[in-house]
């Protein structure tokens, strides 16, 4: 604007330009002002041509060429003077902008620094101010001190009161309101403004409106016959002694508003679940725990919950599976398959679902552990409660073993299904779970396995299960040692009478369960298979098995298939029933592995070796030592067993000194047992074979030493007779059957040994009966 206006009156100074310019000899100069040089196009080689064109004037330029090639400098002098004077007046307006903006902008540093020293002084009273309260209130004046506090006790005080009243006053309007005239607008007023503040002070004015019925309005929770017990239930008239009562049913409208408001409450948090609205979620929640504890809403969080409608239906529904898998689950020989398949399933849908709620409950209650407790109840106690239940009842009906088996990998995934949940942490991820959560966990897997570790249910089917193996896998040889014992043969004839007992025990027992209504169809192919028998019919007619001489003697192969299925129980029992039963389970399977490894399988054929070797005593032909190998298999099963016993089930006993001492006098008793039955055997064996040494050698003919005359020189080079001969012959079968029967060693040499006694004895009462010369 400034240029503006000295252009306006640099040029009033000069003279008025013709009207008719158009008219005009010279041409007129170009107008500018500071805006023309202020222009950052500004170029000053392209102003001065602009200058230099204004200058030429228009007849000039259109003349002919050789008019226009004069050149006429005056044109250009006056231009270009006149260029410079004004210039030079837009130099000296501009010095004069020049001086008044400096001007301006002292004016503005002074009042700037006059403002600053201002603030800082007020900065100064206000520290100092502070500083003077601060001391006051931190300094040796006891009584400011007190007076400031004081003052803000009461200031808080006024406020509390102020509010009471305020919410009091509301509270009577309400009361008024719904008692005079049966209406609550006020609260619905609030509660229709939405907000999670104003429905939280919805429940709560409801519930003190709840007492005030209760105390004021008693007939509305006394009715008689649907009247007041105020009134008469004749003419309908108001008892005159009476208190002047609500003209309307007070609790009846309350509740009807509570109820109102709690659906509404639970729709919006379902609206807002299905939106993903924690926030929403949140404030919902909040309310509905501070109108009734949060249980409407946590059971409709949990009840409605898609995962529990998803699998309503699978839970129930019957379990199939593979059947070589259940196979397999009934096979001793063969390893577990692990988990049934549904049920695996289902754990890891829960570990997954778990772990997603967990986020959307923290975020979406204040309560959020008491939620997850809930949600957790919900997951255990229905949905793998429910297929655990249906697993278990399938594999009880293939058999014992396969109930054992799922029982055992159940229970396993679902462990680890627990440690994974709390290292999770749920509600408190990523940190581990919450002590009440783990609590929680631990308290809904134990429910989950009490039913099947109650009293000693899970070693009574422990127990069945090996009884069921040890009798299948022994049939064949009860029944073979059973025939031995009714043949006609006179070598059974001396066989004790409790072994009989107890084969006979043993193998009825197999029969009976085979022709139990309990044992299902797999479980009872299992027990035929393990026998090696065809077919049910088969078993129950003894008479009809076929039992060749293997199915009788001792295999160390069968020995370890026992000891397999024991170690398999004395883990399982570990890991399912570990703790203080742990001593008395393993001295329950003891007794199960000594009555029939030892009792049934060994002493059974020790028995019979021994019978066989008694009858051999008196032979009269050469005995029969085709017994004697089947110490060797015995002597290994025995070893085995005792290995065992020591190695494994004394040592999980040693918790319980008591059981401890009554298993090892029990294995010691057993041990001892057994090694008199092996040396009864091998004692028989010495008197059979000394028997008959002593028999051969009373074949000796007195005329055997003396030499005949009949007889040429090579009898005499001969220097044995043909009793000795014999006698040479039959110890000479004798070393290689003892020496692969029994093992090198100082049993070998004691039985050596004594066999050498008894035929250096043998020899010198022979040769009394002879006169030998001395030459």
């Amino acid at each position: 604007m400034q240029g503006n206006t000295d252009t306006s009156s640099s040029s009033a100074s000069q003279p008025p330009p013709s009207t008719y310019s158009g008219r005009s000899v010279f041409p007129q100069a170009t107008a500018f002002n500071l805006e023309t040089f202020s222009d950052r196009d500004f170029i000053v080689k392209d102003f001065v041509n602009t200058l230099s064109d204004s200058a030429v004037p228009a007849n000039r330029r259109s003349a002919p060429a050789h008019q226009a090639n004069a050149f006429d400098p005056k044109p250009l002098i006056r231009t270009f003077e006149h260029a410079l004077n004004r210039m030079s007046h837009l130099s000296g307006d501009l010095e004069s902008r020049e001086n008044e903006l400096s001007a301006a902008v002292r004016r503005a540093e002074a009042q700037h620094t006059n403002s600053m020293q201002a603030s800082r002084r007020k900065l100064d009273d206000a520290m100092a101010s502070f500083g003077a309260l601060d001391a006051s209130m931190n300094g040796s004046d006891r009584n400011s001190v007190h007076h400031v506090v004081k003052v803000g006790q009461k200031l808080e005080e006024l406020d509390r009161q102020r509010t009471r009243a305020e919410d009091s006053r509301f509270l009577i309007q309400c009361w008024f309101e719904v008692s005079e005239r049966g209406e609550l607008f006020l609260l619905e007023d609030i509660r229709r403004q939405g907000g999670g503040d104003g429905k939280v002070k919805c429940a709560n004015i409801a519930r003190q409106l709840m007492k005030i019925s209760q105390s004021l309005d008693p007939d509305s929770w006394a009715q008689v016959n649907g009247a007041s017990k105020h009134i008469n239930g004749v003419n309908g008239t108001q008892d005159p002694g009476s208190k002047r009562q609500p003209r309307h049913n007070t609790r009846e409208l309350i509740e009807k508003f509570s109820e109102t408001l709690e659906k509404d409450l639970l729709k919006s948090f379902d609206d807002f679940y299905r939106r993903e609205n924690f926030h929403g979620m949140h404030e919902c929640a909040k309310v509905l725990y501070d109108f009734n504890g949060g249980a409407s809403v946590i059971g409709a969080f949990v009840n409605q919950h898609q995962f529990f409608i998803d699998r309503s239906q699978l839970i129930t529904e019957e379990v199939g599976g593979d059947a070589e898998a259940w196979e397999r689950l009934a096979d001793p020989d063969a390893d577990p398959p692990g988990v049934e398949s549904s049920l695996g399933s289902l754990i890891e849908e829960v570990k997954i679902v778990v772990q997603d709620e967990s986020a959307i409950i923290k975020q979406a209650f204040p309560y959020a552990e008491q939620v997850m407790t809930k949600f957790l109840q919900r997951v255990f106690q229905q949905s793998i409660q429910q297929r655990l239940e249906k697993v278990l009842e399938k594999a009880n009906t293939i058999s014992s073993l396969a109930f054992l088996r799922s029982l055992q990998a159940s229970r396993s995934a679902i462990s680890t299904l627990i440690d994974e949940l709390k290292l999770h942490g749920l509600t408190e991820y990523p940190e581990p779970a919450s002590p009440q959560i783990t609590m929680v966990l631990d308290q809904q897997f134990d429910d989950l396995f009490v039913p099947y570790f109650a009293g000693s249910s899970y070693i009574e089917r422990e127990k069945r299960s090996l009884e069921e193996l040890y009798s299948s896998l022994l049939f064949k040889f009860t029944i073979f040692h059973s025939r031995r014992r009714k043949g006609p043969t006179t070598l059974m004839k001396s066989l004790a009478k409790s072994g009989s007992e107890m084969l006979a025990s043993a193998r009825d027992a197999y029969v009976e369960r085979l022709d139990s209504s309990d044992l299902g169809v797999g479980q009872k192919a299992m027990l035929l298979r393990v026998a090696g028998l065809k077919d049910a019919d088969t078993a129950k007619a003894q008479t009809e098995i076929e039992v060749s001489d293997e199915d009788g003697v001792l295999s160390t192969g069968t020995a370890k298939r026992m000891l397999k299925w024991l170690a398999e129980a004395v883990g399982r029992g570990l890991e399912l029933n570990g703790g203080n039963e742990t001593a008395k389970d393993v001295s329950v399977l003891l007794h199960i592995l000594v009555s029939n490894m030892s009792e049934i399988y060994l002493e059974t054929a020790l028995d019979a070796a021994n019978d066989i070797a008694t009858s051999q005593e008196n032979a009269k032909n050469e005995p029969d030592l085709s017994y004697v190998p089947t110490l060797e298999p015995a002597i290994i099963i025995m070893h085995l067993l005792s290995t065992f016993i020591h190695d494994v089930l004394l040592s999980l006993a040693a918790s319980n000194i008591t059981i401890r001492k009554d298993m090892t006098r029990f294995t010691k008793q057993t041990m001892e047992s057994l090694e008199s039955k092996v040396n009864a055997v091998l004692q028989h064996t010495i008197d059979v074979i000394l028997n008959w040494t002593s028999k051969l050698l009373a074949a000796q003919k007195k005329t055997d030493f003396r030499p005949r005359d009949d007889t040429d020189d090579s009898f005499l080079a001969l220097l044995q007779t043909p009793t000795c001969h014999t006698v040479y012959t039959f110890h000479s079968r004798l070393y290689p059957i003892f020496l692969t029967t029994l093992t090198p060693g100082p049993n070998l040499q004691s039985f050596f040994h004594e066999i050498a006694l008894g035929f250096r004895t043998l020899l010198f009462q022979h040769f009394q009966k002879f006169n030998v010369n001395a030459a």
